[in-house]
């Protein structure tokens, strides 16, 4: 089986210089099929590409800064494995992680495997990778699994493997969720209620330096939850099909306006009303998702609670 190994890179030249050649080892170690490493590099402003040269790699540089979906698409397009990984710059994985997370695209339906993430978090390592949820007041509320179950509601898309057909199918990443947040939970969604099947393997480990991710030196706390809460509501009118859930939805949301007022939560109404100038564009794209669905909310949510 060939695979593309596909890095987004925004101002992360210490962490290449730190995380690649552990990439590097851990394709070394892969012996059963050909294998390829893109850095898509989304315009970064520090010397990540001198980082880069000399090295056996396909290099993409974005000529202006776009955003983790767009710059994973523009990679993923460029991949010629059957199955990509997607790594982000701030995660290192163990030299044998790409044998057991593999196993699982024997079978053809299986579109997306997920890593066993060991989350440094100051001084203590979180292990994640299995996500949960739920429909609760109108939104879809994600959390942490614990990690000894191999079902997941989402892969992430800073460590997983990706089937490259299926990927095409679904169309990639939704790039209306630029610069970050709820695309990877999206996608794996879309997935599951076009019929495909995703997994968690906890023998698939990674190493993820959190709070080295280029988010936090970017954005201010206030901005990045002004985003988050912008592609919540994204994810509702793009994936929500079930009737109940849509009058769910209207029915709750004079609640968490008032809510969100009271606890003066800015960034809720601004998040509200980006995600309401990008409706003709979401309408848009969840007409051409949801014709590929086969399967109720009811069904998918049920699997992943617990």
């Amino acid at each position: 089986m060939n695979i593309s190994i596909v890095i987004p890179n925004y101002n992360g030249a210490k962490l290449l210089e730190k995380n690649l050649p552990k990439v590097l080892k851990a394709v070394n170690f892969y012996k059963r099929g050909k294998a390829e490493i893109i850095i898509v590099d989304d315009c970064s402003t520090d010397n990540s590409l001198d980082v880069l040269k000399n090295k056996n790699l396909i290099i993409l540089k974005n000529e202006k800064n776009l955003g983790f979906s767009s710059t994973v698409n523009r990679g993923v397009g460029k991949a010629t494995g059957d199955v990509v990984i997607l790594l982000n710059t701030d995660v290192y994985p163990q030299e044998n992680f790409l044998e057991p997370l593999l196993k699982h695209f024997g079978d053809e339906n299986v579109f997306a495997v997920g890593c066993l993430d060991k989350s440094i978090e100051g001084e203590k390592i979180v292990e994640r990778g299995r996500g949960l949820g739920e429909w609760r007041r109108g939104f879809l509320i994600h959390r942490r699994g614990e990690v000894d179950k191999t079902n997941t509601l989402w892969v992430s898309c800073g460590s997983g493997a990706f089937r490259k057909s299926i990927w095409d199918k679904l169309g990639g990443l939704n790039e209306l969720y630029n610069p970050f947040y709820w695309e990877d939970i999206d996608l794996s969604y879309r997935a599951l209620k076009s019929g495909y099947k995703i997994f968690f393997e906890p023998k698939s480990i990674v190493f993820h330096e959190h709070e080295k991710g280029s988010i936090k030196e970017k954005y201010t706390a206030s901005q990045i939850k002004k985003i988050a809460y912008r592609n919540q509501f994204i994810f509702v009118k793009e994936n929500a099909t079930d009737i109940n859930l849509k009058l769910t939805y209207f029915t709750w949301l004079p609640y968490h306006f008032l809510k969100a007022l009271l606890r003066r939560d800015w960034p809720f109404f601004t998040g509200y009303f980006n995600a309401l100038v990008l409706m003709p564009k979401v309408i848009k794209s969840s007409l051409i998702y949801q014709k590929a669905f086969i399967k109720k909310d009811s069904e998918i949510i049920k699997n992943y609670l617990e």
